[in-house]
């Protein structure tokens, strides 16, 4: 049985005048431990799928099931963490007070939250920095604050939604290898959300390729290569080509949509 079992979901959102179908069919298992990407163009609804897993904006059609049980994503819940591009980190709160929030809402003891909260930060390499605040720090490591948080609630699920997406190059490969690292580890089910190509090949295990709106999954691919994965080796290339050429079909159907629609005016 899938850990995450997504069955026909379907997303519309009402618009003067009508509606718009931003997901349509979507069919996608998970298996537990798996890290999935969603790849695909600006408005494919790889956000908009990852919110209705995370229960932030539920499906209008279809259902998805987290480890059996189908009414989990009628509303957010602690079986999933969630990692924004924006980091979302409470500016008033250090950083010890950030990746401990959701452990002193659960009113644990204080002792507990202290061993937790000093392991992760010592796993992020974040120890050093635990009383400075968020305005203090880079944005890498704002983002590792972010994930901590997360593993802090040890959600079996994280959802990511383009985490590393406003980080430089060299941070955001960096924190891709962290990822991986803490992954290996916790052994977390992981849904990311990524425009990047090169990224997904890297990170994941499985690629589903969506659609351009309505959004569906156009392709599934398996990433076989062994890790760490070298993105200058030529099967790791010969993905990415593969794997471009599927994202590009459906880019240029976008930019003729958007040119079709500037004609109509």
């Amino acid at each position: 049985m899938a850990f995450i079992h997504i069955e026909n979901v379907g997303k519309r959102f009402p618009v003067p005048g009508g509606e718009v179908v931003a997901l349509k069919s979507i069919n996608l298992d998970v298996a537990e431990g798996e890290f999935v990407c969603l790849l695909g163009p600006s408005g494919c609804g790889k956000s908009t799928l990852l919110n209705a897993i995370a229960g932030f904006s539920p499906p209008t059609d279809g259902s998805i099931a987290i480890n059996g049980k189908t009414d989990a994503t009628r509303f957010p819940g602690p079986d999933r963490g969630m990692v924004f591009q924006e980091y979302a980190l409470f500016p008033w709160m250090t950083v010890a007070q950030n990746v401990g929030f959701g452990l002193e809402i659960k009113h644990l003891p204080k002792a507990a939250i202290d061993a937790k909260v000093d392991m992760l930060l010592r796993k992020f390499n974040l120890y050093e920095f635990r009383e400075r605040f968020p305005k203090d720090l880079s944005g890498g490591m704002c983002q590792r604050v972010a994930i901590a948080r997360v593993l802090a609630l040890d959600s079996p699920v994280m959802l990511m939604d383009e985490p590393f997406g406003a980080l430089d190059a060299l941070t955001r490969h960096t924190l891709q290898d962290e990822l991986l690292r803490i992954w290996d580890e916790f052994r977390k089910t992981i849904i990311f959300v990524t425009h990047s190509i090169e990224e997904s090949i890297y990170l994941a295990d499985r690629v589903a390729v969506m659609t351009y709106r309505p959004g569906t999954i156009k392709r599934e691919l398996r990433i076989a290569l062994p890790r760490p994965r070298d993105t200058a080796s030529a099967e790791f290339n010969e993905l990415k080509r593969e794997v471009a050429k599927l994202v590009m079909e459906e880019q240029m159907r976008h930019t003729e949509t958007e040119i079709k629609g500037y004609g109509a005016d």
